[in-house]
């Protein structure tokens, strides 16, 4: 599981239409935007590779200038490596 957010800056002229594609991504969800073109947007992938992979897909969003990462968690282990143990 990879769970990723990201600020986006949108040309302000587009940023109904950019909203419109980001939402039409998987794993992508807008947590808010303003009028100056600033979106707030989560990524969760399955895995690191399609979380990265997500992230450079935002680049070429028509009407997004520029993407900065602000917070990633990842946990690549699955339940069958855990092993439960009784106090």
């Amino acid at each position: 599981m990879n769970i990723s957010s990201a600020i986006l800056y949108v040309t302000p002229a587009r940023l109904d239409e950019t909203c419109a594609l980001l939402s039409a991504m998987p794993g992508v969800e807008i947590h808010a935007r303003s009028e100056a073109g600033k979106v707030v947007v989560t990524l969760e992938e399955d895995d690191t590779k399609a979380a990265a992979d997500r992230y450079v897909a935002l680049h070429g969003v028509p009407g997004v200038a520029s993407v900065a990462m602000v917070y990633q968690y990842s946990d690549d282990e699955s339940e069958s490596d855990t092993e439960e143990v009784e106090s």
